[in-house]
């Protein structure tokens, strides 16, 4: 057959029933990405004879003799196509994995089709942006600023990868192929509880191409935990890399190692397996009753009561619980329940490992190749040197790739083998094996007096973390920031962490306070029309100031502190946009219309150590090289370290060079999650580029005989007096010497500040049919001081359209025998553009940060109040109380047309 692809011939035969999607990459053309398999998110979007096709669901065969335009072949870095330039400017995107397949529909659009973007991105979805950065760049609407030299910081400036990534050469996880490449794929438990009794692999081992099936006698026999964390102590080592014991559907049983992924997945066909049953539990309530089955052994040292399956308990109380409740006017109680939400990044996990020079080499989809690295050595007993660990650029995390979950089988077969082995999840594995958010359920009892003084403030909170550990303890922690934010003299909090033979839950944006979150600020509501008081002056009655303790669990003191009452601001900030658009109109008279509102704090680093190193040099072209550990998957991090490096060496984000996410070539780095990737790393970056100029600055004055205090830098060189040395000259005269200018700094994730923010929405409830219209949303964010304008509003648009899916549209759904029914993006249903509306941005300027340069990260806590405020804006257009999510239209058609007398659904 022959092919023309980007006006290159290939004479080739696809495989049998082969996509062109792979055919393509097969080809060397990575900008055709794999999202779905299934035609349903776009990424792999490419022209057939000039026209948009989902080339996953396109037979190879169909574009035999036919012109195929991939991403690769609109545009050059050198010479872009509009559509790029657009994207690039506007920004479109933010982790990029979507943007090839976003540009190569929007590239086709009509003038027509560009005004009702509602039909014609249908096709295409992102999971970052919010869509806002997308529209912009489809209509040509550019964000993106020039910054002027130590000017930087403040600065919308360019992504310092957005070329590569708008022309699709931007390396992703999976974007290369290495000469004898194994392919691995993985049988999954069938059962959610169960003891395996015999494995064959007589017939899998006969199917051509297999070399290997590994199975639980096959590997190290050692425990440890999936999670990502500095201190592997705050979670439990209750797994296997492959176990005799499988407690949930989707728990790996057997890997298959071939030449092909097809022979890998017929070997996994052909592997017979004996099964012994065992009663399994789904409900957490349930799995802490006595003589439910029992998850993990007595004897295991990790788990608090095995015999009721509690992984980890917490009971703690400020004040006297019951005289607040006696001297409280008014006593509200409710029960919240929050389900799980999938990350559905667009890039699924993967992981390619090989040997070189008698080192494993490990590529991969992770959020910390640092702690990768350390699990990896634990598990195979290597020393550092023996292993490295690092990230190309990553597509989108959310906390679902702060897991170790594909590096260790790769790692295992190259060992094993000494061939090069590559393992990537399928979209269906990603929902049935990959760790979601945490269904968790809140009774949250709240007293107050009759003017809203908050008297007594109680919370239980049963989190189900699913068949083992992962992040359960720590999420349950989290929760306790709900209760943070609200002064009240008596609180009391009790928290269990219970396994249960589902899929393990993990980390997702907002870690543990989302859930919480959504009950607190709901039964805020509540209490605030129970008192016939607006929510609004209910929460400003009670918010916590400056100077207030930031009471939860204890007394005790921390190192969490605030100087400014960035809350107030934002309360208000919401509450004036809420009512400059007041009237707008209505849908029509069968809809009801209602406003809600939510606040939420978050901590800018997590309680556990949380460490960075960045390094910085000055190399002999004149560009300054900054390498930090922090992987980009776009949380803009990134783009802010090169601001920050530029900013303090008086430069322009052009001569920063960026290093990043290598554990050869960076330093140790905890990890990209809870905003650390600004707030810590960020200031390890400021400490190394000071330190660097300080030094230059130095050599300087002591070459001129200047005085230090006269010496300042620019982005030619240093001024001494009346004398100008050029950046040249004095790298010149260093190396002469023997002296580089290079430094490295640390930073850590203590002390730590609070981010606050504020979700107001105004939505449209139809009478009949449950449907949800948002009318206006806006979100007030104390961000500290702003590094990049553009990106941090991106980043909370983005997080506003993850809390609208998780609240509105995304509903996992598991039946009684503990399978996932819709492990696919057509029937999860996350948003595309045509459910997400534009949210007004408000920031909020503080001074309390400890961050670099005054800044905060919040990329992760936008999406907090999102959920709640829906819920009470839900609550004000029909007078009734939805307590259960995801708010669908079925559940809000169900509950308004039943007896106003039933309070809660």
């Amino acid at each position: 057959m022959t092919y023309i692809v980007n006006g290159k011939r290939f004479d080739e035969e696809p495989d049998p029933g082969q996509c062109l999607r792979t055919f393509l990459r097969s080809l060397g053309h990575y900008g055709v990405k794999k999202g779905c398999d299934a035609g349903d998110c776009g990424a792999c979007t490419v022209w057939l004879d000039g026209n948009p096709v989902h080339s996953c669901i396109t037979p190879a065969f169909r574009a035999d003799g036919h012109e195929v335009t991939t991403i690769e072949g609109l545009g050059s870095p050198g010479n872009l196509h509009p559509m790029q330039r657009q994207f690039r400017d506007a920004p479109g995107f933010q982790c990029g994995f979507c943007t090839p397949g976003m540009i190569m529909t929007s590239a086709t659009f009509t003038a027509a089709q560009k005004e009702d973007l509602r039909r014609a991105l249908k096709g295409n979805l992102c999971r970052c942006t919010g869509y806002r950065g997308i529209e912009d760049a489809v209509k040509g609407v550019a964000g993106v600023e020039t910054a002027a030299p130590g000017k930087a910081v403040g600065t919308s400036v360019r992504a310092p990868a957005a070329n590569d990534v708008v022309t699709g050469r931007a390396e992703f996880t999976m974007d290369t192929h290495i000469e004898g490449m194994l392919h691995l794929k993985v049988l999954h438990s069938p059962h959610a509880h169960a003891r395996i009794v015999s494995i064959d692999t007589t017939a899998a081992l006969a199917v051509p191409g297999v070399h290997r099936v590994y199975t639980w006698e096959d590997v190290p026999r050692k425990r440890f935990t999936t999670a990502i964390h500095t201190d592997h102590l705050v979670d439990p080592d209750d797994t296997f890399i492959l176990d005799n014991t499988v407690r949930f559907v989707g728990q790996r049983v057997v890997a298959v190692l071939a030449d092909t992924a097809g022979a890998a997945e017929e070997g996994c066909r052909r592997v017979d397996v004996e099964y012994e049953v065992m009663p399994a539990v789904f409900d957490p309530e349930e799995a802490m009753a006595e003589g439910a089955p029992q998850l993990h052994d007595a004897d295991d040292p990790f788990v608090r009561d095995p015999v009721h399956n509690i992984l980890l308990d917490f009971h703690s109380h400020i004040g006297d619980i019951d005289a607040g409740f006696a001297e409280a006017d008014v006593v509200h109680e409710g029960t919240y329940s929050s389900p799980r939400v999938q990350h559905a990044h667009l890039e699924t996990h993967g992981s390619i490992a090989w040997m070189e020079n008698g080192r494993l080499n490990v590529r991969t989809s992770s959020q910390s190749p640092s702690i990768a690295k350390v699990k990896l050595g634990h598990l195979f007993a290597l020393r550092p040197d023996q292993l490295r660990v690092f990230c190309q650029r990553v597509g989108g995390g959310f906390g679902g790739k702060q897991e170790v979950i594909s590096e260790d089988l790769v790692a295992l077969a190259t060992l094993d083998t000494g061939r090069p082995v590559c393992f990537e999840y399928t979209r269906e594995e990603e929902f049935t094996t990959a760790s979601p958010r945490h269904p968790m359920t809140l009774t949250v009892k709240l007293g107050a007096k009759a003017d809203g003084r908050l008297t007594a403030f109680q919370v239980r909170n049963v989190s189900n973390t699913g068949a083992y550990g992962n992040h359960g303890g720590e999420t349950l922690y989290a929760g306790g920031t709900a209760v943070m934010i609200y002064r009240c003299p008596n609180k009391k909090y009790d928290a269990f962490s219970v396994y249960t033979n589902t899929i393990p839950s993990g980390a997702l944006r907002g870690y543990g306070m989302t859930q919480p979150a959504f009950a607190v600020e709901s039964a805020m509501h509540e209490l605030a029309r129970a008192l016939h008081m607006d929510p609004l002056e209910l929460r400003r009655r009670n918010i916590v100031r400056p100077g207030d303790p930031l009471l939860a669990m204890h007394e005790g003191p921390d190192d969490v502190t605030f100087t400014e009452d960035g809350l107030a601001k934002c309360i208000d900030l919401v509450d004036d946009a809420l009512a400059r658009t007041a009237d707008e109109p209505s849908p029509g008279p069968e809809w009801l219309v209602g406003a809600g509102v939510a606040s939420s704090l978050h901590e800018t680093a997590p309680p556990t150590e949380h460490l960075s190193e960045a390094w910085v040099t000055l190399g002999d072209d004149l560009m300054y090289e900054l390498a930090v550990g922090t992987v980009e998957f776009g949380e803009g991090t990134s783009t802010a370290h090169v601001q920050i490096a530029a900013n303090q060496l008086g430069t322009t984000p052009s001569r920063i060079r960026l290093v990043q996410s290598d554990t050869d070539r960076t330093g140790f780095d905890t990890g990209a999650f809870a905003s650390a990737g600004l707030f810590v790393s960020g200031n390890a970056v400021l400490r190394a580029a000071n330190a660097v100029r300080d030094r230059i600055l130095e050599f300087a004055s002591a070459h001129t005989g200047v005085h230090l205090v006269m010496c300042s830098m620019d982005d030619e060189g240093v001024v001494c007096g009346d004398q100008r040395v050029s950046l040249a000259e004095l790298v010149a005269l260093a190396r002469a010497r023997g002296i580089r200018f290079t430094a490295a700094r640390k930073a850590y994730g203590s002390p730590r500040s609070v981010i606050f923010n504020a979700q107001g929405f105004r939505i449209a409830v139809h009478r009949v049919t449950g449907e949800i219209r948002i009318l206006y949303s806006v979100q007030a964010t104390d961000a500290g001081a702003v590094i990049n304008p553009a990106q941090v509003r991106g980043q909370v648009e983005g997080g506003v359209a993850q809390g609208i899916g998780f609240t509105l549209t995304e509903n996992y759904q598991v039946d009684a025998d503990g399978v996932m029914a819709n492990p696919n993006f057509r029937n999860y249903r996350i948003p595309t553009y045509a459910d997400i509306p534009r949210t007004d941005v408000l920031l909020v300027n503080s001074t309390d940060s400890v961050g670099p340069l005054r800044s905060k990260g919040m990329a992760e806590c936008c999406i907090n109040p999102v959920a709640p405020a829906l819920a009470n804006a839900l609550h004000d257009a029909t007078g009734v109380r939805y307590r259960t999510l995801p708010l669908t239209p079925e559940r809000i058609y169900s509950r308004l047309n039943e007896s106003q007398s039933v309070p809660t659904a």
